[in-house]
């Protein structure tokens, strides 16, 4: 089995990878993450906080299921697609979604990226950059394209800072002619007042959020701000008895947000 002893945001990829492989094997899902299955058997790690935390747990299933099938959708419309997939830790999308054609590039922090070769051969079409998302010089690993590029941005924001968020989204604007950013965020209500065991544990703290991704154009005067896709909305897919209280307004602005942002031409 490989150990592994990493602290901080980084270990919180562990959390969200046991969430995604124990949800792969109960009865009720909707997908099925076979790599995350196989990456937990061969972790030398105590899962006991994971295991516990349904809030993080649910969320995180929310999450995926919606991104998903956003990401789907891009890929459906432009067959040769270009994603860059910042922060993705252990995440395993690309193996649920890849059509033989598009170029994904895994990024991530390199004791991250360390971890993650351990489990995954990444080269080629899907390939890693071992880079904080804060430095320049990640966007130049990134193979030139007149096709689209979606940069997704999925469980970081809320552990940054507005000037960290800010630089992100400058390097994309910078490299890219055609981008598209699906960035997940966190309500500032939530940043104060939500406490995820797992997250506690792992030493990683929630920082930064925004009500609406409507805010980013401020940020970013380079993107426009395309839509909010409330995380209750996958609650729903999840559980169908959650549609009684999805409606309501509090529990839509409290629910964390994947916030839609295409570039200006």
């Amino acid at each position: 089995m490989e150990k592994v002893n990493i602290q901080g945001v980084p270990e919180t990829m562990l959390q969200t990878l046991y969430a995604r492989a124990t949800y792969s094997k109960s009865n009720s899902r909707i997908f099925c993450d076979e790599k995350s299955v196989e990456v937990v058997k061969a972790l030398d790690y105590d899962f006991s906080s994971a295991e516990k935390d349904m809030l993080m747990s649910k969320g995180v299933i929310a999450r995926t299921l919606l991104l998903d099938r956003m990401v789907k959708v891009y890929i459906e419309k432009n067959p040769n697609l270009t994603v860059v997939n910042i922060a993705c830790g252990m995440d395993t999308r690309v193996y649920r979604l890849d059509n033989g054609k598009l170029r994904w590039y895994n990024l991530d922090l390199p004791e991250t990226i360390e971890v993650r070769r351990h489990f995954f051969e990444e080269n080629g079409r899907i390939s890693t950059i071992a880079k904080s998302a804060m430095d320049d010089s990640w966007a130049r690993e990134v193979e030139p394209t007149e096709e689209q590029v979606l940069v997704i941005i999925e469980g970081l924001t809320m552990y940054l800072c507005e000037t960290d968020v800010r630089k992100i989204l400058s390097i994309i604007a910078d490299a890219f002619a055609n981008a598209e950013v699906i960035m997940e965020i966190m309500s500032p209500f939530a940043v104060k007042h939500i406490r995820e065991k797992s997250i506690l544990d792992s030493k990683a703290k929630f920082t930064w959020g925004l009500k609406s991704g409507k805010e980013l154009e401020q940020l970013a005067p380079s993107f426009r701000w395309v839509e909010d896709v409330s995380l209750a909305e996958g609650m729903k897919m999840m559980t169908p008895s959650y549609r009684l209280v999805s409606w309501i307004p509090a529990v839509r602005n409290i629910s964390n947000k994947l916030a839609v942002l295409s570039e200006r031409t």
